[in-house]
């Protein structure tokens, strides 16, 4: 079983994914780690991630290590991912990585649960479940900047907002693989739900979906 998840920065598609993935006992893998991991390697070694030679030869590099480092779930590696992310030789890698997560999952499981922009259009079209998860950007921007407070930063929600606003504008606006809802993608709207009414809501789907 694939199941793909997109959606904008902090609408509950990780979430989801982690918990989907633990019920049915799929690997799971959050995507927007990968740019994440490009984005930051690529400023710290001094480089602009608007660079694409730069940022191209990071994610060509790019290995299941990158992954863990506790820095990736910080704003400076959000933006600088935001940025690599519009270029067209940073997606072609991080595409490959994608694909032979999904044809081969770690762990021998029996399948897998990927979450990011353009799971359901670009990377797994033939996922057996799709959803589009969404929610309006204040919405969104409030469960971030308590998010960040909760991990001790110290966060303001103008900035959180504007900060959050530039990045769906460039992932929604780029040329290569737009933010954009699979046509046969299942759209999650969890303004008004929290994770126990997403994750109900998602099982009774891909229930119905999978018989």
């Amino acid at each position: 079983m694939i199941i793909a998840i997109d959606g904008p920065a902090a609408a509950g598609k990780g979430t989801l994914a982690k918990r989907l993935a633990a019920h049915f006992g799929l690997a799971v893998l959050d995507t927007g780690l990968l740019y994440r991991a490009v984005g930051l390697k690529t400023v710290r070694r001094g480089a602009d991630p608007n660079d694409a030679d730069a940022a191209g030869a990071v994610a060509r590099e790019l290995g299941a290590g990158d992954l863990e480092d506790a820095d990736l779930r910080g704003d400076e590696a959000a933006n600088a991912a935001s940025v690599v992310a519009a270029i067209p030789e940073v997606r072609a890698a991080v595409l490959e990585f994608q694909r032979a997560f999904a044809r081969d999952p770690p762990g021998n499981a029996q399948g897998a649960v990927l979450d990011g922009r353009d799971i359901g259009t670009v990377v797994c079209p033939q996922a057996d479940v799709k959803f589009f998860v969404t929610a309006p950007v204040e919405v969104r921007a409030g469960r971030r900047l308590k998010e960040l407070r909760e991990r001790g930063l110290e966060a303001i929600h103008s900035r959180v907002l504007q900060d959050m606003k530039a990045r769906d504008a460039r992932d929604a606006g780029r040329d290569v693989a737009p933010l954009v809802p699979a046509e046969d993608a299942c759209v999650l709207d969890t303004s008004e739900m929290d994770a126990e009414r997403v994750f109900a809501a998602a099982l009774a789907i891909i229930k119905s979906r999978t018989r």
